[in-house]
């Protein structure tokens, strides 16, 4: 049945059309995996919108930190809204199918977000180095201007890598067959689509990967290495709990974010089947924008002082 279905749906297709075979098709129950995406979706929406209300709403949380948290939050509503709902309204149309412009535009907004957040990752970083190692400067090295500017940058840098990613990927040369073993458009799984020889390409995208996942992670560490370092000279067990407190729910979101991104775009595609592309595909689109909220709110007195503050207004 399931054959029919898919062979049906191909046939359907126009000859620039994409068949998503989707995130629900290799499991006996899709009701039940359908149920729980959707609801991981509904948290993530609910949680990020919510802080956004108490960082906008509280004035106590008109930080840099938080202003970074802010952005985190943004980026986390659209990477999952670009992604979560065509995957659901394929699920409960039973057309699988997406249009090349379309499938080009989730592109382009996935490859944008997502260069995005890993630049900001390491902005964060930077933000928790100066507030411990270089309290009595916090105030001009993370002046609201420069936060601007590294927001900004890291929102450009992405954009300009998307542009030149997708615009490459798209005018490649297709096969007749054009079943997508994914639930969204993403550079690694269309380039598997292509008739022509990419190992060129793919050795740019590994650049581009360094670029945008390997420095983040050398900068986020070089931070934390200087805080640890920072916090062990001055030999205090209250200051390294602080500190502890402060940065391990960055590190929480680093680790995961960081560590689905590496397996999918450095690790060597033979290390890796199309389903386990798809397993960690869910954790840095799905499960990760689910949990940061989450991680930040429930680890972080200020974020649940302004959520009693703003409930009891």
């Amino acid at each position: 049945m399931r054959k029919e279905r898919l062979w049906r749906w191909t046939n359907q297709t126009t000859g620039t059309d994409f068949v998503l075979l989707g995130l629900f098709h290799q499991i006996q129950a899709p009701s039940l995996l359908f149920s729980l995406v959707f609801s991981m979706f509904l948290v993530a929406l609910t949680g990020n919108v919510m802080m956004l209300i108490l960082i906008w709403l509280d004035s106590r949380l008109h930080t840099p930190m938080y202003f970074l948290l802010s952005q985190l939050s943004i980026m986390d509503l659209l990477y999952s809204s670009t992604i979560v709902p065509k995957a659901a309204t394929d699920f409960l149309s039973g057309k699988n199918t997406i249009s090349f412009v379309n499938c080009g535009i989730q592109l382009f907004l996935f490859t944008t977000l997502f260069g995005a957040e890993c630049l900001l990752l390491a902005v964060m970083a930077y933000d928790r180095y100066v507030a411990i190692c270089h309290p009595l400067r916090y105030s001009v090295l993370m002046r609201p201007t420069v936060c601007a500017f590294m927001v900004a940058g890291s929102w450009l840098g992405a954009l300009l890598n998307a542009l030149v990613h997708v615009i490459y990927t798209l005018h490649l040369p297709y096969c007749a067959s054009r079943e997508i073993h994914h639930f969204f458009c993403e550079i690694p799984v269309l380039l598997k689509l292509v008739c022509a020889d990419t190992s060129l390409y793919a050795n740019g995208l590994y650049f581009s990967g360094i670029i945008f996942l390997l420095t983040p992670i050398a900068a986020i560490m070089a931070s934390y290495g200087e805080i640890i370092s920072t916090v062990l000279k001055l030999g205090s067990d209250l200051g390294m709990r602080k500190a502890v407190a402060t940065c391990s729910s960055h590190m929480i979101v680093v680790s995961l974010f960081y560590g689905t991104a590496i397996t999918m775009y450095i690790v060597p595609e033979a290390y890796h089947t199309a389903l386990q592309d798809e397993v960690i595909a869910v954790i840095y689109t799905i499960v990760t924008p689910t949990l940061n909220p989450l991680i930040y709110s429930l680890r972080n007195k200020d974020v649940a002082a302004a959520l009693r503050r703003v409930l009891r207004r």
